[in-house]
This record gives C-alpha cells, structure tokens and sequence, in this order.
C-alpha cells in the first residue's frame, strides 16, 4: 500500500507519497481548489492501493477530505504534534511544506488506529451551531459587564440579579429606567442593552435549533442522566462519527478520560490532560451532574470513597464510564440510522 501525507494550507497542498516501507516514490503540490483536488486524485491513480493521510488541521482540508471521501479514497488524520514528532526524527533537518507532508505520510505508515475520516455534515451543522452559541454567549457575558459598570454609574444604588441581563423581563425594566437619563453615558447604556437583547434572542433561537438536530441524530443521548442538550451537541459535533473508532477503549483515548501508563513506585497510571477538551468538559458535566442528582452515579462515586478513593478520583472514573456509555449509544443510534437509510435500498434489491 501506498501512504500519501498532505500538508495543507490556505492557497495549496502539498502531496508525497511513500511505498509500504518509508520510500518516497512522488511529491506534487496543488491548488487548494476542487480543480487542484482533481488533479491530486489523479495523480494519486499512478499507484494502484492509496491511503490520504491529512494533517489534522480541518479549517483548511474540509474541502479536500470532502472531494477525496466522495471519489473513494480511504483518508486518515494525523494530529500536528505527531507529524511533529515524526518529522523532528527523520534525517533530514529543516521544516518545509514537503518536509511535513512527508512526516505526515511517515506518522500514517508506522501508526496504528488513526482517526478515520468521515463525511460529517449533520454532525458539522450542530458543531458549527454550538460553537457560534458558544461564541454569543461569551459575547453576551462581555456586554453584560460593561452595561453594569455605565448602570452603576449612573445608578449606584441600582440592584440586578447576577444573571438577570438574559431575561427579557429585566431588560424591559432596564429600558425604562434608562428613560430618565440623559447624556453619553445612557446613550451607550441603551446601545448595550439592545445588544445583548439581539445576542439572547439569537442565542435562544440557536438553542431550539440545536435541539432540534440533536433529538434527530441522537435521541438516545437525552436519556443519559445528566446529559443535556448542550452537552450533547458538544459531544456529537466532536465526535463527528463514532463509528471511526474501533473501540470504546479508543474514544476514551480521543476525548480524555483514558490513563496514560507511567510506572513510578506504586504507581501505573498519571492522569491524562490531553484528548479533546471540549468532549472531556461534556463528560465531566456529565457525571457531576449524576453525582448531584443522585442515582448510580452518586451510589458508585461513593462506593469508590469507601474504598479509598478521594472525590475527584471518583469522579475521574466516572467520567470513564459515562465515555463507555456515551459511545455505546452513539454506536446504536448510527448503526440504526444507518439501517433505516438502507432499507428502502434493500427492499427493492
């Protein structure tokens, strides 16, 4: 089999190819453009059994990846720190665009179960959904603090609950005290307030949205306790396919919650701060939500404390579980969307 690594950038990639044991045999660079995607493809048919292997940067390889997955062509992801790390062993020094496409080859040749890339566009909708509410809220939350600094001055005696500038109730009542004031300062207070009632009205309609989606591609989701419509939208959109994962041992290791191995003393396991954050902070609401609410969760978080375990432990390897959970019922609800799309086919063959 013959790897081909990419390196990919705004205005073009470029492309090299290597043989089953690290040979470069062909290196091309092209356009970043469908028509420069065609023309790789076409290059690449020279050698008969090819795998794509994409530094794993997706704001500039959507496209390719999308061109290369619709012709056929089986396409993996390297993470930059990996190609780094290949590219800082081999023999040649220096850093150039054929350099790293190189190491990104090498990096897909010598490891194992790398990210398979997957045409994603229902699960991209709601990463694309959560990411710019999450974005408007942080844009919200900035707003806020400046409308209460101009309100305290020209108020100080002006009481509003901490999360009161997200009600449509209080900010009608904010627009009418501003009513009595004149000046620059009142001018930029109603500017800020109107604001952040179009930030919370399209924030609020994103989330129906969101909702929306959700229930669609992973209703089953829902129904783990503690698990939220914005936690499951951050999960499904980082996901993107589960099916890419050949086991749960492996999703653990993508968003976190597996141990890395390191033997010192008594010690085999150090915890693991790296994996995809986004996914990790889901699960971590996840499982903290169960322990407050109580359930299983809380009764196993406690029967880990009898046995020595500390809190935060505890709730480590209930973040654990809960990755278990999450990726077997992301696993049935694709496996049975996908049967449902394959029915009709079925019937009529």
């Amino acid at each position: 089999m013959f790897v081909i690594g990419v390196d990919a950038h705004k205005s073009t990639h470029t492309l090299v190819a290597v043989d089953d044991i690290g040979r470069q045999v062909g290196q091309r660079t092209v356009k970043a453009t469908t028509e420069g995607h065609l023309s790789a493809i076409e290059w690449a048919a020279q050698w008969p059994q090819v795998q794509f292997a994409l530094e794993d940067c997706r704001h500039v390889t959507r496209r390719l990846e999308s061109d290369l997955l619709r012709r056929g062509h089986a396409v993996v992801r390297v993470k930059t720190q990996l190609m780094a790390l290949h590219r800082r062993s081999a023999r040649q020094p220096g850093k150039s665009d054929p350099i790293d496409a190189h190491a990104v080859a090498m990096a897909a040749l010598r490891e194992e179960n790398l990210p398979i890339a997957q045409l994603d566009e229902p699960t991209r909708e709601v990463k694309l959904l959560s990411d710019h509410r999450r974005n408007l809220v942080c844009e919200r939350t900035k707003l806020v603090n400046r409308l209460r600094w101009h309100l305290h001055e020209l108020d100080p005696e002006l009481v509003i609950p901490v999360r009161g500038i997200r009600r449509y109730c209080v900010m009608d009542e904010l627009a009418e005290r501003l009513t009595a004031f004149t000046g620059v300062v009142a001018q930029i207070a109603g500017d800020l307030l109107d604001r952040c009632r179009q930030v919370t009205e399209q924030v609020n309609d994103l989330e129906r949205q969101i909702r929306d989606r959700v229930r669609r591609i992973a209703p089953s989701l829902l129904a783990i306790p503690g698990c939220g419509v914005l936690s499951a939208a951050v999960i499904i959109g980082e996901t993107a396919d589960a099916r890419r994962f050949p086991s749960k041992d492996a999703y653990a290791k993508f968003n976190g919650t597996a141990p890395i191995p390191v033997w010192s003393a008594h010690e085999r396991v150090r915890l693991n701060r790296g994996g995809n954050r986004a996914v990790n902070s889901a699960l971590h609401a996840i499982a903290t939500t169960q322990v407050a609410r109580g359930g299983p969760g809380k009764d196993y978080v406690a029967k880990l404390q009898a046995a020595g375990k500390t809190k935060r432990e505890a709730v480590r390897l209930l973040r654990r579980r809960v990755s278990d959970r999450v990726f077997q019922v992301l696993r049935t609800n694709e496996s049975s969307i996908e049967n449902r799309s394959q029915g009709p086919l079925s019937a009529a063959a």
